[in-house]
């Protein structure tokens, strides 16, 4: 990969800026002009915009870092690189040009900081949208890759020291239990039975006074593949009862779209647009507070429970990844696209 992999012209978005960022290890790019470094952008510095009140369509200089450290030779990158564990230096000549970037010897893959929280997973629903496969195994247990999809996400939950479970079980909880108690690796579960379907936040009900701390609570047809870290922190600052993780949908229309005026006159026209659009990914961090208010043994969808803490008055935040951070498995299509990102297959 050539260090130009790594620079964006200033005449980039946010969105734009966002697909090439994903394309890229470490997640960072410089934004140039004329050659000449103009600022870094990195996905912190993306959502901290978006946040902020800044749209896809502003430019992305307008969110990057115009005070980027830089160094004038590779020996002086390298020396700034170490010296505190920087993502990337760029180093520019005489002219203020960019030259080179310089990224550390390889791509460095540590443990995660640990977080040590519980994490609750809904794992009940009949999952209709993975029929026929569903009609045999419960969503959960459909298998990507080496492992079923419930599994890829306690191990994700792992790498950060999250390891105490609590699965909320319905629809063929036995199939369920079975495979957890014949799997090589030991994970301490806690089950809880729905006796009736309670949507994706009633079984909640069941871990009233059984969790005192701050938990994730996850779907079990999703996989995040974003900094866990990153989240608490934005949790904790923002002093949130609930969090709700939200990717960036980007989705073209394939067809030209028309908008039609008066008796049948032309407003506007526009070939294949791209909508973009923040959508829930069924992750959220939550207090435990929460539980208190719902109802025992009642359906009820979990944004329906974010709708009632907003109602009073509680702070709930959205948290922004990228669309490539989040596998999406609740759909046949999807399936393909999983394996691929977690196998390379």
């Amino acid at each position: 990969m050539s260090y130009t992999d790594y620079c964006i012209d200033v005449s980039f978005t946010i969105k734009d800026a966002m697909k090439c960022i994903e394309m890229v290890k470490p997640k960072i790019v410089f934004i140039i002009e004329d050659k000449k470094l103009k600022a870094s952008l990195t996905d912190g510095d993306v959502r901290r915009f978006l946040l902020a009140g800044g749209a896809l369509s502003d430019f992305a200089i307008d969110a990057g870092n115009k005070n980027t450290l830089y160094a004038e030779n590779m020996a002086g990158a390298m020396e700034l690189y170490h010296q505190k564990n920087y993502v990337a230096i760029p180093i520019l000549n005489d002219e203020r040009e960019l030259v080179d970037i310089y990224i550390g010897e390889k791509n460095r893959v540590g443990k995660q900081e640990p977080l040590n929280i519980p994490v609750v997973i809904n794992a009940g629903g009949k999952g209709t949208r993975l029929e026929p496969y569903t009609k045999i195994l419960p969503k959960p247990l459909i298998p990507v890759g080496e492992m079923p999809i419930v599994e890829h996400i306690m191990q994700n939950f792992m790498e950060y020291d999250c390891e105490q479970f609590s699965i909320i079980v319905n629809y063929k909880k036995d199939l369920m239990k079975a495979y957890f108690s014949d799997c090589d690796k030991k994970y301490d579960i806690t089950w809880y039975d729905e006796d009736k379907p309670l949507g994706t936040g009633g079984g909640l009900c069941y871990l009233k006074g059984k969790i005192d701390t701050t938990f994730f609570f996850t779907n079990c047809d999703n996989l995040l593949l974003s900094n866990y870290g990153s989240m608490l922190r934005f949790h904790k600052e923002n002093k949130n009862v609930i969090t709700m993780v939200c990717a960036y949908k980007n989705i073209v229309i394939p067809y030209g779209v028309v908008d039609m005026g008066i008796n049948g006159s032309i407003n506007s026209m526009e070939e294949k647009p791209e909508l973009s659009f923040l959508t829930n990914t069924g992750v959220y961090i939550v207090e435990p507070e929460v539980l208190s208010d719902i109802e025992d043994e009642t359906p009820i969808g979990f944004p329906d429970i974010v709708k009632n803490q907003m109602e009073k008055g509680r702070k709930v935040s959205i948290y922004p990844v990228s669309e490539n951070e989040w596998l999406d498995m609740g759909q046949l299509s999807e399936l393909d696209k999983m394996r691929e990102r977690l196998y390379g297959e």
